[in-house]
Order: structure tokens, then C-alpha cells, then sequence
């Protein structure tokens, strides 16, 4: 355990402190606490984009009671477009440890892009009683069966896409860290719900059931990622894909990247009712070069497709530590690179379930 916390807040728990200092006014309109019974919601101010004249939408702030004699309360952030149809697509969004849902949304920049598109983007939030550091409970043996924090999140996704107009088709689960490994666990438990996934720095499934192993999983990945996944598929059978994007860093010591390579073959598992054909590498190139010093970088993409469609996208990015590529570096776990909330979307958007 004393492991595992030290690589989780030792490296970025000075910067997170410092960062908080300077972006608290910024953020003072998203901390305020629902007060709403419930299931009740509230809608607060309006969300801009860079230009602050034009309102790209609004949040609705609300938490739900779950657990033994419903004691428990998971809150939320919803962000809803103002530009949207009849029936809109909804990306959940499940920030990883030190995060909350405000900073999330803040660092990824995900609801000016979901804006766009007329999507809803919805924000749970793990609260401090369950996990002093706000942390997913992905390596307990109850939530990767379907339990615990997992259960929660389904039964919340449930409550939001019934009291809007929210598209069962396109409802997409994302995450970075932590938040990507409950992301995976609700795509294999629930695959009726979700559509599609992102995930961004996510642990492999399945190679621990404690959060001492969790730190060997961080580091060395499962010693045999298709047991797992054979093992969940035995119990639980599916009849339907569930197409991923993986995003991660070639340098990120937190979560190593074995761990998308590892999800990548999962993935592979998981659809193999598909023929699926992996695709050579293709390699891009991102950042600005001078005179004085080349600062341009490459990422990578493997794809596995069916046809000409692609259900499984792999990007590893050059010089990307444990942050959201493209994300606002003046918030911990966000850096420069490739725009990760930008990918997610342009692949999520050509996926639904059937």
C-alpha cells in the first residue's frame, strides 16, 4: 500500500498543490456542492468555449444514492450542448486519482469539443470517503465482477440517460489512469450499456485483486492478460463488440506502457467473434521545429480493422509521461501533445451499439 501511494501523489503532489492555488477562482463555479435530493439536479452557469461570449452550453450538477440502504452518494457534473438534436450521444468521463470531476473537465477540454458535436459529457466524481485520494477502486475483486464503484457508475449512467434525451446507441465511457481501468471494467460487465471506449494510460484488466498487486500491475502489467479475459468472457458471454482507443505515453512511469500493449491484445480477445486485420503502423508527427532545436515528436497508430472500419486504435506518443496528450498543462496530469480529447471523439463517433 505504502507503494502504491507514493507512486501515485510522491511525483505530482507538489505541482497539484501549487496548480490549485492558481486556478481556485477559475474554478469556483464548478466546486459549488449540490445540495438536490436524490437524483435532483441543478443547473448552474453557463460553459464557454476560448471566446467567452459564446456559450457552448450548460452544467447540471446532481449525485445519487447508492450502496447498503442507499447511505452512499456519487456526485456528478453533466455537461449538456445547447447545439444538439432530438436524441444525443453522452461520453462518460472518469477522472483518474487527484482529480475531480471539475478539474477533469477543466484539463481535457473535452466538453468544448463534445460542444461541436452536440454531445453531452457526463463527469462522476469518486468522493474522499470512498478513497482519500479520490482513486477508482479498479483493482478490487467485487468491482471487476460488476460490484462496488462499477455498479454505482452503471446505475448513474442509467439514471442520466433517462432523464434526458440521451441516445442508448452512442453512450461512450472514457478515462485516464484509474478512470480508464473502471472505463474498461464497465464496457466488459455492462457491454448492453456501452457503446465504445477511450482509454488514456489504463492498467491491463484483470492481473491483480488487491491494491498492493496494483502497483505491480502499474509497473510489469498482468503476468497473463488472456486468463483474465478468458475467464470473464466464460462467465460472461457477449454477443456484441466493444470497439477501443488506447492512448498512452512512451515515457509514463506510473502506468508502464506493457499495460497498452497488454489492453491492445485484450481488446483483440474481447472481439473475437471478428476477423479482424492488424493494419502496418502508421507514424505522425506533432509539435513546431525552429532554427535553434527540433521540438517536433512522432506518435504512432496501430489499428485492427474489419473491412475499412476500425475497431481497435492504438496511439503511443513520444515524451508523454502519465498526462492527458493535448490537455491544459497549466493543470497536473494534462501535457502538450497530440489532442486526446480530439481523438477519442472522431473515433467514438463512428461506433454504436446494436
Amino acid at each position: 500500500m505504502k507503494k502504491l501511494k507514493r507512486l501515485w501523489v510522491s511525483e505530482m503532489r507538489k505541482a497539484a498543490s501549487a496548480q490549485r492555488k492558481r486556478v481556485g477562482a477559475m474554478l469556483k463555479v464548478f466546486r459549488a456542492k449540490p445540495s438536490a435530493p436524490a437524483k435532483a439536479e441543478t443547473r448552474s452557469s453557463a460553459t464557454t468555449s476560448s471566446d467567452a461570449s459564446k456559450p457552448i452550453g450548460a452544467w447540471v450538477s446532481g449525485h445519487r444514492r447508492h450502496g447498503p440502504a442507499s447511505t452512499q452518494r456519487i456526485h456528478y457534473r453533466l455537461f449538456l450542448p445547447y447545439r444538439s438534436g432530438a436524441s444525443i450521444p453522452m461520453v462518460v468521463m472518469l477522472h483518474g486519482c487527484q482529480q475531480n470531476a471539475a478539474e477533469f473537465a477543466q484539463g481535457t477540454g473535452m466538453n468544448v469539443h463534445a460542444a461541436k458535436r452536440g454531445c453531452a459529457v457526463l463527469y462522476p466524481e469518486q468522493p474522499l470517503r470512498a478513497h482519500p485520494q479520490r482513486c477508482w477502486k479498479w483493482y478490487d475483486k467485487a468491482v471487476q465482477k460488476g460490484g462496488g464503484d462499477v455498479a454505482a457508475l452503471a446505475a448513474l449512467i442509467e439514471d442520466v440517460a433517462s432523464s434526458h434525451a440521451i441516445d442508448r446507441q452512442r453512450i461512450y465511457v472514457c478515462g485516464i489512469s484509474a478512470g480508464a481501468a473502471m472505463a474498461h471494467i464497465l464496457a466488459l460487465t455492462h457491454p448492453a450499456l456501452v457503446a465504445a471506449v477511450g482509454l488514456h494510460s489504463g492498467p491491463v484488466f484483470g492481473g491483480c485483486n488487491s491494491a498492493a498487486g496494483a502497483y505491480r500491475v502499474m509497473q510489469h502489467g498482468s503476468r497473463d492478460p488472456g486468463v483474465a479475459m478468458d475467464e470473464l468472457l466464460a462467465r460472461l458471454p457477449r454477443t456484441q463488440t466493444t470497439p477501443a482507443i488506447l492512448i498512452g505515453g512512451d515515457i509514463d512511469k506510473t502506468v508502464r506502457p506493457v499495460n497498452q500493449c497488454q489492453l491492445a491484445e485484450q481488446f483483440v480477445s474481447l472481439n473475437r467473434t471478428l476477423a479482424l486485420t492488424a493494419m502496418p503502423t502508421k507514424e505522425r508527427r506533432f509539435g513546431r521545429s525552429s532554427k535553434n532545436a527540433l521540438v517536433r515528436r512522432r506518435f504512432t497508430i496501430n489499428d485492427y480493422t474489419i473491412g475499412h472500419k476500425v475497431m481497435i486504435r492504438s496511439v503511443v506518443i513520444e515524451g508523454l509521461g502519465h498526462a492527458w496528450s493535448g490537455g491544459n498543462d497549466a493543470l497536473s496530469f494534462n501535457a502538450q501533445g497530440p489532442d486526446a480529447s480530439r481523438l477519442m471523439l472522431d473515433f467514438l463517433e463512428r461506433h454504436r451499439r446494436y
